[in-house]
């Protein structure tokens, strides 16, 4: 299969780390063909079809900055001509982001098969998908106002503060029951009401971190990370400091991952990243899930195989 992978620069890539490059690694392995380009390479003129500057790819072996090397030079290829287009930018999801799955979408419409399903992902914002599975997450409030949050707060007593289009952990605050500095929080946040968060009780089982746990064609892998917070932090995430442990699902992870896979699968995405705390739900990550290579490492389960299954089964 030809697979074009449209995702950050592959020079920025760090192999011990990337998920996308499991992905590729595993795909090479295959005996399928790769290629890739950058939202940037995308464009669309009436009459034809979604058409980027794509390269071929070969992989060295290496695991370096010179992981990977050019078959040719770009040139423009129409997105549709691809077995499978994968989604792989990672966030944030900005206008720029935005505006790429409505080029993919309409890639789609001249028979591109891309994953996940441009529509799905915005359908799906990462902190607001859980608005829809309330029976699994922790107390939450979604709002703009002040005077919410201070009441939520007098309710929860040590409560979380997040903006909505925060990644890797980015913009998080935490409250304690004597609200220090809650009133400064919030209009940093909210920028005096201009702009909505997402407020949530404060859940203590983060110190024993936060589980990515990988849904892929709507059945979880059997290993969650745990990001854990390192020191003083409050924030799990990799790229906040945390420290990734891997561990099997709980009967709750499992629960949870049963209930939300087989519907978010039949939406299109086919590769979901699952954040939980203790029981509860805290996100739905449709842009660019990661933790491969790190559960891969630590556990020996091939995450990147199971995805070219699933991928190879979708494409069927």
């Amino acid at each position: 299969m030809d697979l074009l992978f449209v995702a950050d620069p592959l020079e920025s890539f760090k192999p011990s780390k990337d998920s996308t490059f499991a992905m590729m690694r595993e795909a090479a392995r295959r005996g399928h063909r790769l290629m890739a380009c950058e939202p940037s390479d995308l464009h669309w003129r009436r009459g034809g079809p979604v058409v980027g500057r794509v390269r071929g790819i070969e992989l060295t072996g290496r695991e370096d900055e010179a992981w990977f090397r050019a078959t040719g030079d770009a040139r423009e290829r129409p997105l549709a001509d691809a077995d499978a287009v994968l989604m792989r930018k990672d966030p944030p999801f900005d206008s720029e982001y935005f505006y790429a799955t409505h080029l993919l979408q309409q890639a789609e419409r001249d028979g591109a098969r891309v994953f996940n399903r441009p529509q799905a992902v915005r359908d799906h914002p990462e902190k607001l998908a859980i608005l829809e599975f309330p029976d699994f997450i922790a107390p939450t409030l979604v709002t703009r106002d002040a005077a919410d949050v201070k009441a939520f707060h007098a309710e929860h007593r040590e409560i979380i503060l997040k903006p909505l289009d925060g990644m890797g952990g980015m913009g998080i605050f935490r409250v304690g029951d004597d609200g220090l500095n809650l009133g400064s929080i919030v209009e940093t946040l909210n920028r005096h009401g201009a702009t909505t968060i997402m407020v949530q009780k404060f859940l203590p089982e983060i110190a024993q971190g936060d589980k990515r746990i990988l849904v892929i064609g709507g059945e979880p892998v059997p290993w969650a990370l745990a990001r854990i917070p390192q020191g003083s932090e409050i924030r799990g995430n990799l790229a906040a400091g945390g420290k990734g442990v891997a561990r099997a699902l709980s009967a709750r992870d499992r629960e949870i991952a049963g209930a939300l896979g087989p519907v978010l699968a039949g939406r299109g995405l086919l590769l979901v990243g699952l954040d939980v705390i203790g029981d509860c739900l805290t996100e739905i990550n449709v842009t660019s899930p990661t933790c491969f290579r790190e559960i891969m490492d630590q556990t020996g389960f091939d995450v990147a195989a199971r995805f070219l299954d699933a991928l190879g089964a979708a494409l069927a």
